[in-house]
């Protein structure tokens, strides 16, 4: 099989790989560069678990062949959240909301709610909160935990700012 070379900016660093172009982008995440953080679910696009930012838009990771991924796209994973101050923030307010339970959507709701509060037009209603959530299953939190974690995280939100440099914080 005929297998394909694309570099990607992946949390913030350049990362090459060379992968048949229908392995999905999940299993080149998790397998073949060790970001164990992106979980599948249902493997159907339907939880949300496999959930990362694709260009700055949240995807389920479990239905993108790595061949669609361009040369040069920006992937951001749960591990990258870490490097930046929005994601150090909602990561710090999950926890003292209680939002994370079981933690295994936590990944893909990370991401959502990232996605969602990059957003400076966004609009923090109760029904906008949920929707921004709505192709991620919870089966513990009853999502209440969530947009409150949410909630907070959108009042102290940083304005948008790119990943820092490798080694950096942001």
């Amino acid at each position: 099989m005929k297998k394909i070379i694309r570099t990607w900016t992946i949390n913030g660093e350049a990362r090459t790989v060379e992968i048949p172009p229908m392995r999905r982008l999940l299993d080149v995440l998790r397998e073949d560069l060790e970001l164990k953080g992106t979980k599948e679910g249902c493997g159907e696009g339907e939880c949300g678990a496999c959930s990362v930012l694709l260009n700055g838009e949240p995807v389920t990771a479990c239905l993108i062949a790595a061949g669609q991924v361009p040369e040069g796209a920006d992937i951001l994973t749960v591990e990258g959240l870490e490097r930046t101050e929005g994601g150090r923030l909602l990561q710090k307010l999950y926890v003292e909301k209680g939002a994370a339970q079981c933690g295994f959507c936590i990944p893909g709701m990370l991401i959502a709610s990232y996605a969602y509060l990059q957003n400076p037009d966004r609009d923090n209603t109760d029904h906008a909160l949920r929707d921004a959530h709505a192709g991620n299953i919870c089966r513990c939190t009853g999502y209440v935990k969530i947009v409150e974690a949410v909630r907070a995280a959108a009042e102290q939100w940083p304005k948008p700012s790119p990943l820092p440099s490798p080694g950096g914080r942001g």
